[in-house]
């Protein structure tokens, strides 16, 4: 699995957004108040994160689809991988959104969260989105035509 990720990260950087502000305290205050900074997680955690997508990217190249996606927060970055899925609608560079479920550790040290269930963030006012939190359980809701 570490593989994988890293063959992406290549196109991750060609995607990225422009660097984001400081908005470490802003984005948790705005999108959630349980927000773990992301330079506090650690492996094997169960939490949620809130920041704004540097890149995302799709892989269908050979193996089971995913669209992936580097979340920062100001304090550092974590991976977000959904597994299966070809596409996400309003998930894009620059989007901000809570992210939560279990943090694991890939074997060069990164973070990643598999299948997060989120919330995205009007981008003017900083608040949730009047949509109820959505996962991978639910593609008829996430997915666009194909």
């Amino acid at each position: 699995m570490p593989a994988r990720l890293k063959d992406w990260l290549p196109t991750l950087r060609s995607l990225r957004a422009a660097p984001p502000e400081p908005f470490e305290d802003v984005i948790r205050r705005e999108a959630d108040a349980d927000a773990v900074p992301i330079d506090r997680l650690r492996p094997r955690q169960l939490a949620a994160v809130a920041g704004r997508l540097t890149a995302v990217a799709s892989r269908t190249d050979g193996r089971s689809p995913s669209v992936e996606a580097e979340l920062s927060d100001g304090t550092g970055q974590v991976a977000l991988v959904w597994m299966g899925r070809r596409r996400i609608v309003g998930l894009e560079a620059g989007t901000r959104l809570v992210a939560r479920g279990r943090v694991a550790q890939l074997a060069d040290g990164r973070l990643a969260v598999y299948n997060p269930t989120y919330e995205l963030c009007t981008p003017t006012a900083g608040k949730r989105a009047p949509r109820p939190p959505v996962s991978a359980d639910q593609p008829h809701e996430l997915e666009g035509p194909h």
